[in-house]
């Protein structure tokens, strides 16, 4: 859209005007002169009769482009058919051609009439509520790391805890049952834009090595489907945190934390983190 004063705007279009209609010219002499053609100064030379008495009180805003909408629209699908359409839409997550067959339409009506509302796409809207989904999603990859406590025997280290909990060990059983079952943890990378996600489990998640070595490995994962990473998002931990990990991460990779207590940004990870705990409980 042009500024107001650009060529033959509505300011030159209202000169243009007063040139043909009150000052006389000829219509070849003053599109000549403005360096349009006849045709079109001959249609604003007429926009400026017909507002008549209002052209001056209105000045340059009478000249402004109008729109294009008809005033009536006889062809126009009934409200009724209209309130149909959004009721399936809504109630039963159909699309256009389904619809379309449904009320005797054709989907390209239905189409515009959803459009019209400014009704999501089917593949915007979640299966299971119907809501707007909003993801995390950006142009250039972005990757979220974070851990998650295991034993080593594969399942989900958990303490019991209420009346219904039995005895606790000592102190003494505590340790030699650790140092028996040392404590594991999943780390996981999701690629923000394809949803593509790598895990591995690691011991100590307090050693810088870990974290750079499942960095090696998810790089490795990523590049080998055609991602190649360029900015990395991680928690606030101390091993994303460490000298070790930002080395490995490289120079040409730009590495971002997540604000503290934002469960948005580590949504797709826990996810995840879910999903591996159920099917390690699964016989």
């Amino acid at each position: 859209m042009s500024h107001p004063n650009a060529f033959l705007a509505s300011l030159g279009r209202l000169e243009l005007a007063k040139c043909i209609v009150d000052d006389g010219w000829p219509l070849r002499r003053a599109a000549e002169r403005l360096q349009v053609s006849v045709p079109t100064a001959a249609r604003w030379a007429k926009r400026y009769l017909e507002l008549g008495p209002q052209a001056r009180e209105l000045g340059a805003k009478g000249m402004d482009d109008r729109s294009s909408r008809p005033a009536s629209s006889p062809q126009r699908t009934q409200q009724r058919v209209e309130r149909r359409i959004i009721a399936l839409r809504v109630n039963r997550p159909w699309g256009p051609a389904r619809i379309a067959c449904l009320l005797g339409l054709h989907p390209s009506t239905v189409h515009k009439v959803l459009s019209r509302y400014r009704l999501a796409r089917l593949s915007c809207l979640d299966r299971a509520t119907g809501r707007v989904i909003r993801r995390y999603e950006q142009t250039a990859l972005e990757l979220s790391f974070t851990s998650t406590s295991r034993s080593s025997a594969g399942s989900p280290t958990e303490e019991a805890t209420g009346p219904w909990a039995g005895p606790r060990a000592g102190p003494t059983a505590d340790t030699a049952k650790a140092a028996l079952n040392p404590a594991s943890h999943i780390h996981t990378a999701i690629d923000d834009y394809s949803r593509l996600a790598y895990s591995e489990i690691l011991l100590d998640e307090r050693q810088d090595n870990n974290a750079a070595r499942f960095w090696q490995g998810g790089s490795a994962y990523f590049q080998g489907y055609g991602v190649s990473p360029r900015r990395v998002l991680t928690d606030n931990g101390s091993c994303y945190r460490s000298r070790v990990f930002n080395e490995a991460l490289g120079p040409g990779i730009k590495h971002k934390y997540t604000r503290p207590v934002q469960l948005a940004e580590e949504r797709s990870p826990l996810r995840r983190r879910c999903t591996c705990r159920t099917l390690s409980r699964s016989p």
